[in-house]
């Protein structure tokens, strides 16, 4: 823990870093900036529109069973079986991942976390990647939830970019976390 409490002189302790260490704690950093405030916001914007999407899925069991019977004639239905609870547990899992993920950044990066920043600029990048691969497939429907969810990602990355945010990542120390 870079924080412990020790005599500041007085005789008093209070919450000082080690010496050293000019990392603030948050509650002396400030209050987030809006650029922070609304890419954490779209970043809950994107935690609900990933559980849409999940539900969505799981409507299309139906056209799913449907396209494997057509696609895999010679399957027998166990193995149809098969591949639709693969699909339907890969949704689920998948999405609470991802659903999990928004959320968990949306928190640290609130929090002035700079980590979070990068994190989610890499899951970000990620994201691109998979678009890219994926535009080509899957229903249109599908399509238009996941380029949704990529445009709330590029919001929230480019409001956490921003010069006052930053700011607030860096903390009053200049130090990043």
């Amino acid at each position: 823990m870079p924080y412990e409490s020790y005599p500041s002189g007085d005789g008093a302790g209070e919450f000082r870093p080690f010496p050293g260490d000019s990392q603030l704690p948050d509650q002396q950093r400030g209050p987030a900036p809006k650029s922070v405030i609304n890419a954490v916001r779209l970043m809950y914007a994107g935690a609900a529109m990933n559980a849409i999407s999940v539900i969505l899925a799981l409507t299309s069991i139906g056209s799913v069973r449907s396209a494997l019977k057509a696609d895999k004639h010679h399957y027998t239905t166990s193995q149809i079986n098969g591949d639709v609870h693969l699909f339907v547990g890969t949704v689920i899992i998948g999405g609470l991942i991802g659903i999990g993920l928004w959320v968990w950044m949306a928190f640290m990066n609130k929090a002035g976390r700079n980590w979070a920043r990068v994190t989610g600029t890499v899951f970000f990048a990620i994201d691109t990647l998979a678009l890219a691969f994926s535009l080509g497939q899957g229903v249109a429907v599908s399509r238009i939830f996941t380029v949704i969810i990529w445009l709330i990602g590029l919001g929230a990355v480019i409001l956490l970019w921003r010069k006052e945010s930053t700011a607030f990542f860096k903390g009053q120390s200049g130090q990043w976390q």
